[in-house]
């Protein structure tokens, strides 16, 4: 989009279905890779990508040039569709429906792409829903507990 600018920093969450551990460790740097690639793909900016084995972070520098929703659909479609490819669990692997999506300014970057590379040491102190429900709270966004996640803690 030609005479187009924007610096939009956007921080998103999803899950896998039924909050299972189904994302191992040995497949991670694998599956973030291929995730960057459909990000790259999209001409979006990738900042940041990490984890626990029952959902994922991303932080994008993103381009109004396609819709956020349609982004995110993308991404878990085809990371889904390369999981079972891979066969890397037992039967279909699915991610949950819907996903958090939050802005930072610029000057917060720095701070959050930290946040999300030490998601193995953040989740030692505080589970996904607590460290979800804290990033909702933070953002004052309101929610329905009937159409969060599923947390099976």
């Amino acid at each position: 989009m030609a005479n187009t600018y924007s610096q939009i920093t956007i921080h998103i969450v999803f899950a896998v279905k039924y909050r299972e551990n189904l994302l191992k460790t040995k497949y991670k740097e694998e599956l973030y890779k291929y995730i960057s690639g459909i990000i790259k793909n999209k001409n979006q900016k990738l900042l940041a990508i990490n984890g626990a084995s029952d959902h994922v972070h991303i932080l994008l520098g993103m381009s109004p040039s396609i819709a956020l929703s349609d982004l995110v659909r993308d991404i878990k479609n085809n990371s889904s569709k390369f999981i079972n490819d891979k066969k890397w669990i037992l039967g279909k692997f699915q991610w949950q429906e819907g996903y958090g999506a939050f802005s930072y300014s610029r000057s917060q970057r720095t701070e959050i792409i930290n946040y999300i590379n030490n998601q193995e040491e953040h989740h030692k102190k505080a589970s996904f829903k607590e460290e979800y429900l804290n990033i909702l709270k933070k953002f004052d966004v309101e929610y329905n507990d009937e159409y969060l996640f599923d947390f099976f803690e």
